[in-house]
């Protein structure tokens, strides 16, 4: 493997094991449902409606499983159609991940510690996942690839956010104990704010990494 292809697989490695705490979690509580788990307090909402949980778990582990792959510039390129069929899986996975999350919030009894400014949260950021996600799809459709570049990578940003929150809930829990409703609230919008300030930064690089090459290209076209 040449330094270039390792440097390549760098981010979406770095993804990929971003999302092992969210995956591995889903897995537990899905064994947990097929089970015969105990139900106490901070699991009975899933049991008595399991559906959501199950769509919300396997949507968002196959979105971030799968999207990580679509940051391989080199799988892109020589792979297209690899490229198209895996962003036509990822849009319904992502809908799906984000749908579902928004009903548990709405819908599923309030776990311990939590509050209605983590709850805000989560409604605003599964919206505005939704949102990206759509308008992602709408650009692609238009041949805008720019923008459904963008609006994908926010998407798939907010949507590995709880792989970021694990990593900035285990500092506060191991200096402080258990967290508050407004420590926790503040700590998982850090996730979400963190992946979306790294996101906007690979935007930006993107567009200017578009922008020289169309100069160089112009130039070319002058020069000869």
């Amino acid at each position: 493997m040449t330094s270039s292809t390792r440097r390549e697989w760098l981010a979406p490695a770095a993804l990929l094991t971003l999302s092992i705490v969210p995956v591995v979690a889903g897995t537990v509580r899905l064994t947990e449902l097929a089970g015969s788990a105990p139900v106490e307090p901070e699991n009975a909402r899933f049991f008595a409606t399991p559906e959501p949980a199950v769509v919300h778990i396997v949507a968002a582990s196959v979105y971030c499983l799968l999207g990580a792959f679509q940051f391989a510039p080199g799988l892109r390129r020589r792979r297209p159609g690899w490229h198209r069929a895996a962003g036509l899986a990822l849009i319904p996975c992502g809908i799906a991940a984000a749908l579902s999350g928004l009903w548990m919030t709405v819908s599923y009894p309030q776990p311990p510690g939590d509050g209605p400014l983590l709850t805000g949260f989560r409604l605003m950021f599964g919206s505005a996942m939704t949102g990206s996600i759509a308008l992602g799809f709408a650009a692609v459709r238009r041949r805008d690839i720019a923008r459904h570049r963008a609006w994908m990578i926010r998407g798939y940003a907010i949507g590995l956010g709880a792989g970021t929150q694990a990593l900035t809930l285990a500092p506060w829990i191991l200096a402080f104990g258990e967290t508050g409703e407004l420590s926790r609230a503040l700590l998982m919008l850090a996730g979400w704010l963190i992946n979306l300030a790294v996101a906007e930064h690979v935007i930006r690089r993107q567009k200017s990494r578009t922008r020289r090459t169309a100069q160089r290209a112009r130039d070319v076209r002058v020069s000869a």
